[in-house]
């Protein structure tokens, strides 16, 4: 099993900033696994938003946010934050936690089998 644990959404206004934090463990969690975040806006389909591969090397942004937001990665904590700055009401979403992918696979926006169970980010005008 793995466990992926979300933190740090709420409710901030256009041009704000949020921090989310995603804490990883399990027997299943692999140390190579890379993490990212995907994100699901109201009525529309998930999209990934970010990725970050197990030793923090590599990293991989949606052109969306690749300005704003950036991923960090603790590989001996088995925990990522992504800081978003420059908030607007299109990064309005349920954030979910991801893992199980090769930093490869991560790179290519390969969803993993793992999941959070998502946190809700709304940003108001």
């Amino acid at each position: 099993q793995v466990h992926l644990v979300e933190s740090g959404g709420g409710s901030v206004q256009a041009g704000g900033s949020l921090r989310l934090s995603c804490a990883a463990s399990g027997e299943s969690f692999m140390y190579w696994f890379s993490l990212a975040w995907f994100r699901r806006p109201p009525g529309k389909e998930t999209e990934n938003v970010a990725g970050i591969s197990w030793n923090g090397g590599d990293t991989y942004y949606a052109d969306s946010v690749k300005t704003r937001f950036t991923i960090s990665r603790n590989s001996a904590r088995n925990t990522i934050d992504l800081q978003m700055d420059h908030l607007t009401p299109e990064d309005t979403a349920v954030y979910y936690c991801n893992t199980g992918t090769t930093t490869t696979e991560m790179l290519r926006g390969k969803r993993g089998d793992y999941w959070g169970q998502g946190i809700w980010v709304t940003v108001t005008t």
